[in-house]
């Protein structure tokens, strides 16, 4: 077996150990939020007018994993992150592990922030807009099934894309991207985004532009912050590579 192939299986052997790592970070985060379960659920539906059905005593716990699942997702992403920054680690300068590693808090409270603002902005006003539609002609029944998962189509979408700017920053800085490729691309993301926002919004134009808006103001803030970096790495680079 050469040089390159011993290379290779020790690159396996460490990214399997970091997805081992993530994942037993993401057991230890449900099996704690589980524990916690009912109190989470208390706070998710503080606002609803009496209590859920469900059709089937499997649906109660299908709703207590997918409550745990979300919240175990929301812990391990920082976790999951820090692998990723320990196997690129032997292949950044000392100033580049140091600044990658700073993206790493970032990545979590920008998702808290999405998820935050899915649930606080978007989904009472989708919801309420949605029974008013039909509160003349229908009856209103809600199962914890179909709440939660209507909830979770509205807010972890966002939770993600809340993480824009902490992404391109942290790509950038490894030379992945640059800000010339996001500004050559903005037209692209500009569609994306606003398909996004008015598939999961209620067909009215205050609705799509409370979503929009923030959004592509998102995509704006994560090219400015790319060029930043992009400033940075290529100002050190070249005062590495001065002569002394």
């Amino acid at each position: 077996m050469d040089q390159t192939q011993m290379n290779f299986i020790d690159h396996l052997n460490e990214l399997r150990n970091r997805i081992i790592v993530t994942l037993v970070a993401f057991a230890i985060s449900f099996i704690m939020a589980f524990i916690y379960v009912k109190e989470i659920y208390q706070f998710l539906v503080k606002d609803l007018d009496g209590k859920l059905a469900v059709l089937g005593p499997g649906d109660i716990l299908w709703i207590y994993m997918t409550i745990s699942g979300v919240c175990a997702i929301a812990f391990t992403i920082p976790v999951a992150a820090f692998q990723v920054w320990k196997f690129v680690k032997p292949g950044l300068t000392e100033e580049e592990q140091k600044i990658t590693l700073l993206f790493i808090p970032g990545l979590f409270f920008l998702f808290l922030a999405g998820i935050a603002f899915g649930y606080f902005i978007l989904f009472p006003m989708v919801l309420t807009f949605l029974i008013n539609l039909g509160a003349d002609q229908f009856q209103t029944f809600f199962t914890g099934e179909k709440y939660f998962t209507f909830m979770l189509n509205l807010t972890m979408p966002l939770g993600f894309i809340f993480e824009m700017p902490a992404v391109f920053m942290f790509l950038t800085r490894l030379g992945i991207i640059n800000p010339h490729k996001l500004i050559k691309a903005r037209k692209i993301a500009y569609f994306f985004m606003i398909v996004v926002s008015i598939l999961i919004t209620p067909p009215d134009l205050i609705s799509d532009i409370l979503v929009i808006v923030p959004l592509l103001l998102l995509y704006e803030l994560s090219i400015s912050l790319s060029k930043w970096v992009f400033r940075n790495r290529t100002s050190s680079e070249a005062t590495a590579a001065a002569p002394n």
